[in-house]
């Protein structure tokens, strides 16, 4: 692993390599699990370079942890809305990016690509790309930074990111509600998602058999707004008090993985590493067939967040890989393996589109990056010229 400090050594570690990935804190270890690439870390390259609290934006590099980055604006009265996942466990502003994940608070203020304003990315040839804006108004030609989100390094190193953020909330309010079974708690769950409540975060457990509904904003219209949730469904709907509550949406963002306390720094996550985490992209009106589904396979956990329209799958046991990975085919799905070595990336029924291919053949002549299917773009690439 190459380890570069300065803009100039990334550019050069690129230019010096065939194939090359930038990773972060590898919160997320199965995705820089690619074979021949060479890998390099972006940790070096950290720190914020402009923040401006009065205009709501920052410009951070890459490798910037997301603890710091929620430190310093913590102490402004500001938040990054899309709740970064991973960011006890090291996450990088870049890694974040790159894999697109959000948090709960994604529910009502949309994920990392809402706030993503401008970035600089070095691309195959070791160029440093400046595209969008430092500020928040309309850039002109081709949005590329949304396309790198998600993008998982396929196009490019991400060198330097600028986002828009919040301010934060004064209060917030965290309710559960009981349900009898999946079937009911999924009705309640679309119910609340088009309710006049503007709910920050809606999730569902179904261990506990509850939703998780968090509100946020003054504190007088919260009690108002909990007193009509609570008389929607009266007996089924209790608060959560508020440690408990932090400690509750916080596991969600760490994916249910158990974190050790540092108050240095944050600590890797600790996990078998035959336990496969994986994220699936759904609507709520699937959660009943696949949660029913899943209930058969032993050594499977599931939780649905962002109004049910992602399930975050932790499968213990490496043998229901292959049956989970059917199902999600079975039922039109594809769910991405963040953690668990010896899974495939993706699960269920995936392949490149054409507008994918011509994207990636655009961005990165070269194939300096992984991509889906490297070996058709390199001969795609040859044909063409």
């Amino acid at each position: 692993m190459l380890a570069p400090t300065s803009l100039t050594e990334l550019q050069e570690a690129i230019r010096s390599h065939p194939q090359v990935l930038a990773v972060g804190a590898r919160t997320k270890p199965r995705l820089s699990q690619v074979d021949d690439c060479t890998l390099l870390s972006m940790r070096g390259l950290s720190g914020i370079t402009e923040y401006q609290p009065s205009e709501y934006t920052f410009t951070a590099l890459a490798g910037t942890p997301l603890h710091e980055l929620e430190q310093v604006l913590t102490e402004q009265g500001q938040a990054m809305p899309f709740d970064p996942l991973l960011s006890r466990a090291g996450s990088t502003l870049g890694g974040a990016t790159a894999t697109g994940l959000s948090g709960p608070g994604r529910f009502r203020y949309g994920g990392i690509r809402d706030f993503l304003l401008g970035l600089t990315y070095i691309d195959g040839t070791g160029q440093p790309i400046r595209t969008g804006s430092r500020v928040v108004k309309n850039a002109a030609g081709f949005d590329l930074p949304k396309l790198m989100v998600g993008s998982l390094g396929r196009f490019g190193v991400l060198a330097e990111l600028t986002f828009k953020v919040f301010p934060a909330f004064r209060a917030r309010i965290s309710l559960q509600v009981e349900c009898t079974d999946c079937h009911q708690a999924t009705e309640r769950l679309i119910e609340a998602a088009c309710s006049r409540w503007e709910l920050l975060a809606l999730d569902y457990d179904p261990a506990q058999k509850r939703l998780l509904l968090q509100l946020g904003g003054p504190q007088r219209a919260l009690e108002q707004i909990a007193a009509d949730i609570e008389n929607r469904w009266p007996g089924d709907v209790q608060p959560i008090e508020s440690c408990t509550a932090d400690t509750c949406w916080e596991t969600i963002r760490t994916l249910g993985l158990d974190l050790t306390e540092s108050e240095q720094a944050p600590t890797r996550p600790t996990r078998a590493s035959q336990t496969v985490v994986a994220q699936v992209a759904l609507t709520p009106t699937v959660v009943p067939e696949l949660e029913q589904k899943l209930g058969s396979m032993e050594g499977v956990n599931s939780h649905y967040s962002v109004g049910g329209n992602v399930a975050t799958l932790i499968c213990q046991q490496p043998d229901n890989i292959p049956p989970i990975s059917k199902l999600l085919a079975e039922l039109q799905l594809v769910g991405l393996v963040l953690q668990g070595c010896d899974a495939p990336l993706w699960l269920g029924t995936t392949q490149p589109t054409a507008i994918d291919r011509a994207i990636k053949t655009a961005l990165d002549p070269q194939c300096r990056f992984p991509s889906y299917d490297i070996a058709n773009l390199q001969a795609d690439h040859v044909a063409h010229h």
